[in-house]
């Protein structure tokens, strides 16, 4: 199906299901503990061996006393693999040897009867390594960056900023830093592999289930159609596993070695060091404006690293969009370093990029003696400022503010910083725009109907804790016009069609739109079989209805299961019309008037992002993005040793997380709007719009209760105590 102009009236308009506050239907199986995790099947067990230095190469690896350990049935490395090859979503080799390319990459899999004999064993392992000097501190490398290849990341200016800017009566121009912060999900990267001849099934952790298979399949240099990538269950992705990563790829290697199944799950340190992260950067930020708050010039420059080969981390690309203004700048450079492999974690770009923009705009409105809020609301834009005849498909952002300044109680906030007080705390009020581009992909799914009525849809979409399996029921349902009850949802198999896959916002208005078109499908043979016309049949309430006449659906599979397989494919609305989420996050904290600690007191989100599809899961998916802007804001910080390039704090005792006790109550409040430029679904997604200016919320908070402004994450008491008020 090709969704080429915006959609009118349809089946999902009945809101019977969609849009209803929804029990997810995979939550018993995961309270009750019988949903299957990758790693919860019989097999032997691997453990990698991660490299000992971040770059240099191998000079010897003696693994003879390892395969002599207790329990050992094999031992994998570079030399024992043969040729491998190079995913093409990877930066960084899987298995590393003779070459090193970063701290903790994988160079060998012990495989034994047991965990422990396994890891006893690789400690067996001797590795000897020639160090090479490298590259580990983005402040030093940052002359030497250079601009990325990629159309996407090329420079973009909009009429003459820096005349504009030296113009300006009233300017800004000041410098951000975002530290390299990792998923930290609960869930480790985790795979049991398992041979028949010379068929491979991968049973693992991966978001994007299409992807993986084609990477394996590169990476082994093996027929596609050779590999099956099973995932039903994720035990949270944020972006760390929308890729192949080492610990599939040697659990097909040790799999084929033992010539048994073998499971390997990376430990902790390796998670840190061995897979992806989010990048840090360094932004600088320059606004200038009219004394009555138009902003005439604004520009927006961000320095990133990653390894050779590596990609930008996008922090500039909601200052393109969100804000009014006619000469406009933004540039991103990319540092060569030999760290970890930079990629993407929760809505990549926007997270950091609004953690400095949103604190640029506090500090500007200030200058203006102008509320924050006003200021924003002076630059809103109906249009794409950089192609002025492009409108926002919906852009409920002033909505967004006011309705948020409304609940929040933004009229009680004193804007004279430091004057708030209760007790010992220190009380400020602070707040942030959100945004997120809203992204689709095309998506694949199959809809069966079998002659006792259940219906059973069938993709390789996956559900990452999410809420994906209860979405695409909820679609069915409605589009089939069954109870809930009724419809059987099968994720996560490469064998089923392929679906956008959960990442960048886009899986679970994508999703949706591919079982709606299969869905449609269906309907159109139920129809048939039936003998009415499909172009009038009403599917409600288990039944099919037209001209006056009504069958049971039922009745329509009565001969044979009815199958209906399709995807929805995007034309160019996309290029006619700007599509984005927005919001507004407030956020209230009390800082200790004599130690600068930071406590979170409360947290509203307020959120435009089309239909909402199921209100509780939604709500669920941003007080989760909320609580992880806080960790960004207030500790997230992986720290580098610069000698040795690589993550001291590699384990969740270093790296610290927000917990319960960090977080109040939150509240959430999605504007009721459609999109019908998006999908058919009329949605868009949410799930990253959630973290996008939280962080920014919670610094401007922090300022407006101590006077302090700082513009380097993560805010921690450090940085406050030397210029907090006289007590």
């Amino acid at each position: 199906m090709k969704f080429l102009t915006p959609a009118t009236t349809n089946p999902i308009d009945q809101l019977k299901i969609i849009g209803h506050p929804t029990d997810r239907i995979d939550g018993p199986y995961k309270t009750t503990g019988t949903a299957p995790y990758a790693y919860e099947r019989e097999a032997a067990y691997g453990y990698v061996v991660g490299a000992g230095i971040a770059k240099g190469r191998i000079t010897s690896i003696d693994v003879s006393e390892a395969r002599r350990a207790p329990g050992v049935l094999a031992v994998v490395t570079a030399d024992s693999a043969g040729k491998l090859g190079k995913g093409k979503f990877n930066t960084a080799r899987l298995l590393g040897g003779p070459e090193i390319q970063h701290y903790h990459q994988a160079i060998a899999l012990v495989v034994a009867e047991t965990f422990e004999q396994a890891r006893a064993a690789a400690q067996l392992v001797k590795v000897r390594y020639s160090k090479q000097p490298g590259a580990y501190d983005l402040a030093k490398a940052r002359d030497g960056a250079k601009q990325h290849e990629d159309k996407e990341n090329q420079d973009k200016k909009v009429g003459d900023f820096n005349t504009a800017f030296n113009a300006a009566p009233v300017r800004l121009d000041a410098t951000y830093t975002t530290p390299d912060q990792s998923h930290a999900m609960m869930e480790p990267h985790a795979s049991v592999a398992s041979w028949q001849g010379d068929k491979l099934t991968l049973w693992t952790a991966n978001q994007m289930i299409n992807w993986g298979k084609g990477d394996m399949a590169r990476t082994l240099g093996i027929p596609e159609d050779n590999v099956r990538l099973i995932s039903p269950y994720i035990g949270g992705g944020f972006g760390g596993k929308l890729f192949l990563r080492a610990e599939s790829v040697l659990a097909a290697l040790g799999a084929k070695a033992a010539g048994r199944p073998v499971k390997v799950a990376l430990q902790r340190p390796l998670m840190m060091n061995n897979t992806t992260h989010r990048p840090a950067t360094i932004q600088r930020i320059r606004i200038g404006a009219t004394r009555e708050g138009k902003i005439s010039a604004i520009a927006h420059e961000s320095w990133s690293g990653d390894l050779p080969d590596g990609k930008p981390e996008t922090a500039v690309q909601q200052t393109q969009l969100l804000y009014a203004g006619p000469n406009r700048l933004t540039k991103m450079r990319l540092a060569v370093l030999d760290l970890p492999e930079g990629n993407a974690m929760r809505a990549p770009g926007e997270a950091p990029g609004m953690m400095a923009l949103e604190i640029a705009i506090d500090e500007m409105a200030e200058k203006l003696k102008m509320d924050p809020i006003t200021f924003r609301i002076i630059n809103d834009t109906t249009v794409d400022p950089a192609k002025r005849d492009r409108k926002f498909s919906t852009r409920r952002f002033v909505d967004c503010l006011r309705l948020g300044a409304q609940r929040f109680g933004w009229d009680k906030r004193n804007p004279q910083p430091g004057k708030m007080r209760d007790g010992r705390w220190l009380v400020g009020i602070g707040m942030a725009s959100a945004f997120r581009n809203n992204l689709v992909q095309k998506s694949a799914a199959r809809v069966r109907l079998a002659s006792n009525g259940t219906v059973t849809v069938e993709t390789d979409m996956t559900d990452i804790g999410t809420g994906s399996y209860t979405i695409i029921a909820q679609t069915a349902a409605e589009m089939m016009g069954v109870p809930l009850k009724q419809v059987v949802v099968k994720l996560g198999d490469s064998d089923f069609p392929v679906s956008a896959g959960s990442g960048g916002q886009w899986g679970g208005n994508s999703s949706t739109a591919g079982v709606y078109a299969a869905c449609v499908k269906l309907r159109e043979l139920a129809a048939q079989k039936l003998g009415l016309d499909p172009t009038l049949a009403e599917f409600v309430h288990g039944e099919v209805r037209a001209d006056g006449r009504s069958f049971p659906l039922i009745q329509a599979a009565a001969n044979g299961e009815l199958v209906g397989e399709d995807a929805m494919e995007y034309g160019d609305l996309d290029k006619k019309f700007q599509q984005s989420t927005f919001g507004a996050h407030f956020v209230e904290v009390g800082v200790d008037a004599a130690t600068g600690e930071t406590r979170v007191r409360r947290m509203l989100a307020v959120c435009a992002a089309g239909r909402i599809l199921n209100p509780k899961s939604a709500r669920s998916q941003v007080i989760g993005a909320m609580t992880m802007g806080v960790g960004a804001a207030l500790m997230e910080h992986l720290v580098i040793d610069h000698r040795a390039g690589f993550f001291v704090n590699h384990d969740l005792a270093g790296y610290e997380v927000p917990v319960h006790a960090d977080i109040p109550h939150q509240e959430v409040i999605f504007l009721d709007e459609t999109d019908p430029v998006s999908s058919p679904m009329k949605a868009k997604g949410v799930g990253e719009l959630g973290i996008c200016g939280v962080g920014a919320a919670v610094a401007n908070a922090i300022y407006n209760a101590t006077g302090v402004r700082v513009r380097d994450y993560p805010v921690t008491l450090d940085k406050l105590i030397a210029k907090m008020p006289e007590i």
